[in-house]
């Protein structure tokens, strides 16, 4: 449960916001950000998800300024450590209202790779998208601070 302040919070975000979520899957994309481009991969994933009769991966998603971290939910596992400087775009998605996706450059091949994932709720989604969006205002606020004095 969410405090109704908690968009001006700073502190949590530092140590790192946790959502749990379900997993959707990834696609290949050709832009690094823009709404049409992730609407199109979001209708991919969630398509090729619903073919596939397989359980979902529950992960914890944890949002912070030096990035996004995904650990299994159920085994504790690290899944993947994203930084923050390797993601270009992440938006809910406008029809499928409860799904989260960013977009980010891997970094074994450089491709960039749109992942989606499902929240509970539609709030869940847009508090993800908005707490990833305040960690790129936090990683840019420090980075511009660490260059201000050359």
């Amino acid at each position: 449960e969410l405090p109704e302040s908690w968009a001006d919070m700073q502190e949590p975000l530092l140590e790192g916001m946790c959502f749990t979520l379900k997993y959707l899957g990834m696609t290949l994309v050709e832009k690094p950000k823009g709404e049409d481009m992730a609407a199109a991969a979001i209708r991919r994933i969630v398509a090729t998800a619903r073919v596939g009769a397989r359980k979902f991966q529950k992960v914890i998603l944890t949002v912070s300024p030096r990035g996004i971290s995904l650990q299994d939910a159920d085994t504790k596992e690290m899944v993947e450590n994203i930084s923050i400087y390797r993601i270009s775009y992440c938006t809910t998605d406008k029809l499928q209202n409860k799904v989260f996706a960013y977009v980010a450059q891997s970094q074994e091949s450089g491709a960039l790779e749109c992942h989606a994932f499902l929240s509970p709720k539609k709030k869940i989604a847009q508090a993800v998208t908005l707490t990833v969006a305040q960690a790129f205002q936090m990683a840019l606020d420090v980075w511009e601070a660490t260059h201000a004095g050359r």
